[in-house]
Formats: C-alpha cells, sequence, structure tokens
C-alpha cells in the first residue's frame, strides 16, 4: 500500500476525511479548511456545572494531518480553531505542542514552516 497523509477535519458532530499523496497539497487542503472554519460567528459562552468557558477557551474544530505512515505517523499536527474565531497550531500525539508563530506569522505560516523544514 502506497503511503499518504490523511487530514481529518472535526466540525462539531461533523468528520469529514481526504488522503494526499504528499504533504504541500495536504497541508493547502488544510489551509482551505481552517479559513472556512474561521470565518464562522463567535459562539456563546458555555455555562457547565461549577464553570463557565468563553469562546476562546473552546475548540469549536480541529484539522489534523497525519502521515505519511498508517500505523506510527512520522507527522501527527493539526490546526485547532477556537470559539471566537482564532486558531492555534500543534504538533505531536498525545503529548502536544504548540507551535509558536513568529513576528507577523499566522499558525497556519507557523505549522507549514515547521513541517516543511524539519
Amino acid at each position: 500500500m502506497a503511503e499518504h497523509y490523511r487530514l481529518t477535519v472535526r466540525d462539531g458532530p461533523r468528520v469529514s476525511r481526504q488522503r494526499f499523496a504528499s504533504l504541500p497539497p495536504a497541508l493547502d487542503a488544510l489551509a482551505a479548511h481552517v479559513a472556512e472554519l474561521t470565518a464562522r460567528p463567535e459562539r456563546a459562552t458555555i455555562a457547565a456545572v461549577a464553570r463557565e468557558f468563553a469562546p476562546v477557551a473552546q475548540v469549536a474544530a480541529r484539522a489534523e494531518l497525519r502521515g505519511p505512515e498508517r500505523w506510527t505517523p512520522r507527522i501527527r499536527a493539526g490546526i485547532d480553531v477556537r470559539g471566537d474565531g482564532s486558531s492555534e497550531a500543534w504538533i505531536g500525539g498525545a503529548t502536544r505542542r504548540v507551535v509558536e508563530p513568529a513576528d507577523g506569522e499566522t499558525p497556519l505560516a507557523a505549522l507549514r514552516r515547521t513541517l516543511m523544514d524539519g
């Protein structure tokens, strides 16, 4: 079986999956999904039993990229879209690390730089 990159987008209860033969088109598709997700209106604050979650504390959607191997992918990274429309790039599996953007860089550009350089 050929190696490929898998893009999974979770938007509330909706999940979509796509496969790509190489990393650049997978990153382009991730960028298109994130642009669509960040253009939505801000979510309301959620009140739970003993806490309230402001829109910035809510992960409204997640776009995750894995590959090229299936069982132990070298790349596991993505973008979390917050309830206020902001986004945050991350890399890693169970122990995720935030990818800090450089001056003037978007989270998506920081993720692309990190994955293409490393």
